[in-house]
């Protein structure tokens, strides 16, 4: 294979959250003329968005929970993963494998270790996941979506590239649409999802925390919020008792153009939620999934919550009260909220995808190139007075 024309494996877990930034990785590599594969389990392979020419091989992976005897049996789906991995290497020959975290991505990374091929993964979140933490040992690269990383063994600094998390492309190119229009007499456009199965606790707080909005800001609200099918009816029945308008669904197709709509999101701080708020500049309430593995998203919410982008609140301490509260701190005033989206924006990393694929092919071809960028976003930011 020459340098200008090269193949890489991506190997990533069975959720969006992996495989979101896969994707979008596996579209710049092959915009750039070269040959992708993907490497995941099988319900990894049946998430829509996958790109038409990325092949999809699925893998056995075990889990090691917290069962010890479940452990045998895991190991053993490893151990084959990485034998049928490695017969992949033999006939694709990649330059190198790039994992995205997830069980799903190890037995690839294992055999490429193994076979000599050059590895790299990349964290989604501001805590580094537990293959990600297994492997750091072992990669040459770890690219990064936030500056701070816990878990990150410091030894481990000098294979560190800050790229950010790859956003799909009909988000990224809203970047540069200025903030919706907002005064004090229009509508105001709250947008509140819960993730991919929607959120149950959403639900049941967010129709009763907007009623309790002062009634000049009530007024003016339209809301659209994702539900789960046995919830709908029952929201739908809340939002009519309190006489605010609002469009239910289970699943939003053109959530871009919603996004684009919105005037404040309220919802969970996954890594990819928080990626596409900060590309296109949406200020936020965060409540973080408490079951998540390490805290990670609370952790997610830390660089937009410090700019003053977002407020976050603890699921148990997630009240129509608080909410009520955390609402009028952001929305009283067309102008704090305004401010709060350009802080979001400015903490938006358009060019991760770029980034990302650049420190990919500094493998089989030049250099390893170090893209952690010290000064580019301060120049970018200077350029979008609308939210000024």
């Amino acid at each position: 294979m020459t340098g200008a024309n090269r193949h890489y494996v991506l190997a990533a877990g069975g959720t969006g959250g992996h495989l979101i930034p896969a994707f979008a990785l596996a579209t710049e590599l092959e915009r750039r003329g070269h040959h992708v594969a993907l490497v995941t389990d099988e319900r990894g392979a049946a998430i829509p968005g996958k790109p038409s020419f990325l092949p999809v091989h699925v893998l056995p992976a075990g889990r090691f929970g917290k069962n010890p005897l479940a452990w045998v049996k895991g190991a053993g789906a490893v151990l084959e993963g990485r034998k049928m991995a490695l017969r992949l290497f033999e006939t694709f020959e990649p330059s190198a494998v790039v994992g995205f975290g997830g069980y799903p991505a190890l037995p690839a990374l294992l055999a490429s270790t193994s076979a000599g091929i050059p590895s790299l993964v990349h964290e989604q979140n501001a805590v580094l996941g537990r293959v990600n933490r297994m492997l750091g040992g072992r990669v040459q690269a770890i690219a990064t979506a936030y500056p701070d990383i816990a878990r990150l063994k410091p030894k481990y600094a000098e294979k560190v590239h800050l790229v950010g998390n790859p956003v799909r492309a009909e988000v990224l190119q809203l970047r540069q649409e200025p903030f919706p229009p907002l005064n004090e007499e229009g509508l105001l456009r709250v947008l509140v999802t819960g993730g991919s199965q929607g959120a149950r606790v959403l639900s049941e707080i967010v129709p009763d925390g907007l009623a309790m909005l002062p009634p000049a800001l009530r007024q003016r609200l339209q809301i659209t919020q994702q539900c789960r099918a046995e919830d709908i009816d029952a929201v739908r029945e809340r939002y009519r008792s309190h006489d605010i308008p609002a469009e239910l669904g289970t699943y939003f197709e053109d959530m871009a153009t919603r996004l684009a709509d919105a005037h404040l999101f309220i919802g969970r701080a996954g890594a990819s939620t928080i990626a596409e708020l900060t590309a296109v500049g949406r200020p936020a309430i965060l409540i973080p999934l408490p079951i998540a593995t390490d805290d990670h998203q609370a952790a997610n919410t830390r660089e937009l919550t410090r700019a003053g982008g977002a407020r976050m609140i603890r699921q148990e301490r997630f009240t129509p009260k608080e909410l009520a509260k955390q609402i009028q701190a952001l929305a009283q005033h067309p102008q704090a909220l305004a401010n709060a989206a350009h802080a979001a924006w400015n903490c938006g990393r358009p060019n991760a995808v770029k980034d990302l694929a650049d420190l990919v092919e500094s493998f089989g071809g030049a250099e390893m190139m170090d893209v952690i960028r010290v000064g580019g976003e301060a120049a970018e930011t200077s350029g979008r007075g609308a939210l000024a």
